[in-house]
């Protein structure tokens, strides 16, 4: 392993790391250096989010810096605010012993009046959100003609972020001779027309392999029942005594919810994602940061470059839809050379994508099995006997409190102390674990091939007799709604709305999507209360319309008309325009539901 001398870096900026702590260079640096210090015009570096990339490039970029020049010499481009202030406060620590260089984070949220007077009293590095940087541009307060080195940070979540017309217009304000500096932890495609358009003969570092997971996360996946991810994650927070880690959520609404929960719960979370002010943002983050937060709940685009290196877990309580979006999530752990676990929960459907995952990241994810109540009372009270032995005790402050405690307690055995320690701590977690009924895996229900998860023989058999007759299995009711496979309806999504909709836990079995309606089965008891609970509400605008499918309901349309299996209202009441609705629409599948409470899974 080289050191930092041995590639190339001058003593001022070593003698500052060197008191931040860095006695020898990662990976990343160790390859990207020595190439930015020898004049390498362009270059591309492929690594993991919190491999050492900031400085990998900041270190050659504050050498090459000429401090008599004083205009803006080098552009670093990234996605975030929080990036950006991140970035921008690890140039200043770097270079600590450079008299008079000046860096200057500019980004939307604080106030540009005074980001216009740092820039007019002069500074050499720019690190800057696209956005704010466009709006100076505009201004003519910002000079980028004597740019020598620009850096795209996190390359791949810019544009995804939809900036990729904010950076055209940017580069097309800087030299055409200027060196340009791409770091990314995936490489899209989008990447590669980047690379084409503004790029000469990039030289290409990769550290590790394209779109590969950083081998300092292990992946692990829980599989539920959708109506039990709530359930799963509690117990996985329960089964970590001291995590310390972010929850990644689909949607602002899921975010905030889930964050609630949890707080109502009792357990030390918030939620950060885009419905909150700036101020809000800062407040949460910077309580997360000092571990005040035990569980950040997020959205992908508020999480985007937070720098936080200490993190335990990512729990992703929805997989995202792309893997460069899962990379950046798992790579929020298992930074500095620190191991950290990456955590999926997910449902049957979800199988594919765990597989999909683990081929492009050339990854094994382990399979977890949910925590028993007792597992984690157990670990839970391990956890407190280890503090209770690690805790320091100051004598001096506590010495004169102790013999009026003593003689407090006398009348008790040491035995009689420790329960009652125990039970102080514990007694609402063991309450709660004693009643609470373990979470079925659907591996209960289903057996596995080689890559898919087959419904049981039993399972099968009640399928096969309902797809003849399409009759209620015995004690259900099957229920007709007005919608189906044009309203981009799956069984997930029904099952969603049931959850939206409908009070209390209900049961579902069947599920039959039609083109233009659909057929499902609850309980007998149940039928009554959710076609008064669904009945009259709307999904993306339209009203739903649910009851009864009398006669079974599930063969051929034209016939269903003739057996009554609807009421004798009008097709236009249902959503249907014409006959040849009933007559072309054949099933798609005869998917099995689940079981279902809370709130309306996201897909």
């Amino acid at each position: 392993m080289k050191t930092f001398e041995e590639l190339g870096v001058a003593a001022n900026i070593r003698k500052a790391i060197e008191e931040m702590g860095y006695e020898n260079p990662m990976p990343v640096q160790e390859e990207v250096i020595p190439y930015l210090l020898d004049e390498i015009r362009d270059v591309i570096a492929l690594a993991q989010t919190g491999t050492g990339k900031t400085a990998a490039f900041g270190l050659p970029v504050l050498q090459k810096i000429e401090v008599k020049e004083n205009a803006p010499q080098a552009l670093i481009l990234c996605p975030t605010r929080e990036l950006c202030l991140q970035i921008a406060g690890d140039l200043a620590d770097y270079s600590k012993y450079i008299d008079n260089l000046r860096v200057l984070p500019v980004y939307g949220g604080s106030s540009i009046d005074s980001q216009i007077r740092s820039l007019k009293r002069g500074v050499h590095i720019i690190v800057a959100t696209p956005g704010r940087l466009i709006d100076l541009i505009n201004r003519k307060t910002v000079d980028l003609a004597k740019v020598k080195y620009v850096v795209l940070d996190e390359a791949d979540e810019m544009l995804n972020m939809g900036f990729t017309e904010s950076i055209d217009e940017i580069l097309a304000k800087v030299p055409s001779d200027r060196s340009m500096l791409l770091f990314s932890a995936t490489m899209p495609k989008e990447i590669s027309k980047i690379t084409k358009k503004y790029m000469e003969s990039p030289k290409e570092i990769t550290v590790g392999r394209k779109n590969e997971g950083t081998s300092t996360v292990k992946h692990v996946y829980y599989m539920v029942h959708a109506k039990d991810k709530y359930l799963a994650l509690k117990r996985i927070a329960d089964f970590y005594p001291n995590i310390y880690g972010i929850i990644f959520c689909r949607t602002r609404r899921e975010t905030q919810e889930i964050a609630d929960k949890l707080i109502q719960d009792g357990y030390n979370a918030d939620s950060l994602h885009g419905d909150l002010s700036q101020a809000q943002r800062d407040y949460v983050m910077q309580k997360f940061r000092i571990k005040n937060i035990q569980l950040l709940v997020a959205t992908d685009v508020a999480a985007r470059g937070l720098d936080v290196d200490s993190l335990t877990h990512v729990i992703n309580y929805g997989l995202p839809d792309d893997t460069e979006s899962y990379t950046h999530r798992s790579g929020r752990t298992g930074r500095a050379g620190k191991t950290g676990t990456s955590i999926a929960i997910v449902h049957v459907k979800e199988k594919g994508k765990i597989r999909e995952l683990e081929k492009i990241l050339n990854k094994k994810f382990e399979q977890g099995v949910i925590p028993s109540g007792e597992e984690i009372c157990e670990k839970q009270l391990f956890s407190l006997v280890d503090r209770i032995e690690k805790v320091k005790v100051n004598e001096d402050e506590i010495s004169n409190l102790l013999p009026s405690v003593y003689r407090k307690l006398e009348w008790l055995e040491k035995e009689d102390i420790i329960k009652r320690v125990m039970a102080l701590e514990f007694n609402r977690l063991i309450d709660y674990y004693r009643d609470a009924q373990e979470i079925e895996s659907p591996s209960d229900r289903y057996v596995k091939g080689e890559d898919k998860l087959y419904p049981r023989r039993k399972d099968r058999e009640r399928g096969d007799r309902a797809s003849g007759g399409r009759g209620a299995e015995k004690g259900y009711s099957r229920l007709f709604i007005n919608i189906g496979r044009t309203d981009n309806v799956n069984p997930a999504t029904l099952m969603g709305l049931v959850n939206d909709f409908v009070p209390e836990k209900v049961n579902i079995g069947r599920i039959d999507i039609m083109q233009n309606f659909s057929f499902f089965e609850v309980p007998e008891r149940d039928a009554q209360k959710v076609i008064k609970s669904m009945s009259r509400q709307e999904q993306n605008g339209r009203r739903i319309s649910v009851e009864v499918a009398q006669g079974g309901g599930g063969g051929d349309r034209s016939g269903d008309r003739n057996r009554g299996g609807f009421s004798p209202r009008s097709d236009k009441d249902r959503g249907f325009k014409r006959d040849s609705d009933f007559k072309s629409s054949k099933p798609k599948s005869s998917d099995k539901g689940g079981h279902r409470k809370g709130r309306k899974p996201k897909y």
